[in-house]
């Protein structure tokens, strides 16, 4: 599907399914971020809420407010207009530094993908924190964030046994994307380290300030300075 055809599916009667491609590409999410943020700002009295995922966008929306088939209309004209914009005009992208402390207990995973890599342990980590990464989306639990995408040579697949809990602030690899657990959750990905900061807190409005299409770094430190860090929130750390 090219950067031209989105597939857009009504269902449920309150719910419409925008599907912007099928590859998981930088230009693909940028693609579904610039459609995100233009619905955003021109839908807002229309649709109850918008949700992403890496490549496609649900809007739920109230029918006896707005139709389905005059909400697709909608959506089909600003999906052609918003192609045409630049996405810092509708969104300019934060970045965010997180502290992750690699290897050893809160890293279990790093030794594998050191093997698989056919690398040393200290050039994953070299890999993985010498670039600038975009918030693809956030999901499948609170916080979870979607980072991609990362250097090819540490592009590990899932563990094939996913575990059954994750610890809070984990990060792991799942092939071409990053992800950072905000919660306690099970899942598949290989964790090559942890943040010690609080990703996720429902007291804060948004729980989480990290937005899709925002930037994030990762910086590698040692298990003092992890301890040290204990318990701060995201959004008020600075590097």
């Amino acid at each position: 599907m090219s950067s031209h055809e989105v597939r857009i599916l009504s269902s449920g009667g309150y719910l419409i399914h925008v599907d912007v491609c099928r590859d998981i590409t930088l230009e693909c999410v940028r693609s579904m971020h610039k459609l995100y943020y233009t619905l955003r700002k021109e839908l807002s009295q229309l649709i109850k809420e918008l949700v992403t995922g890496v490549t496609s966008i649900a809007l739920f929306y109230d029918p006896r407010i707005v139709s389905s088939n005059e909400l697709v209309k909608k959506v089909k004209e600003l999906w052609a207009w918003s192609q045409q914009i630049d996405l810092n005009e509708i969104h300019k992208p934060r970045s965010f530094t997180i502290p992750v402390a690699y290897g050893g207990e809160l890293g279990p995973d790093l030794p594998s993908v050191a093997s698989w890599a056919g690398l040393r342990e200290e050039e994953v980590i070299e890999l993985h924190t010498s670039r600038k990464y975009t918030c693809y989306t956030l999901g499948f639990t609170p916080g979870f964030l979607y980072l991609g995408e990362v250097d090819s040579r540490i592009a590990a697949p899932r563990l094939e046994t996913p575990r059954v809990k994750i610890p809070a602030g984990s990060v792991g690899i799942a092939g071409k994307m990053t992800g950072v657990y905000g919660l306690e959750s099970p899942g598949g990905w290989r964790l090559i380290g942890r943040t010690p900061l609080q990703m996720f807190d429902y007291r804060r409005d948004p729980p989480i300030p990290i937005a899709p299409g925002d930037i994030v770094i990762f910086r590698s430190v040692t298990i003092e300075e992890f301890n040290r860090l204990k318990g701060v929130y995201v959004g008020d750390y600075n590097a």
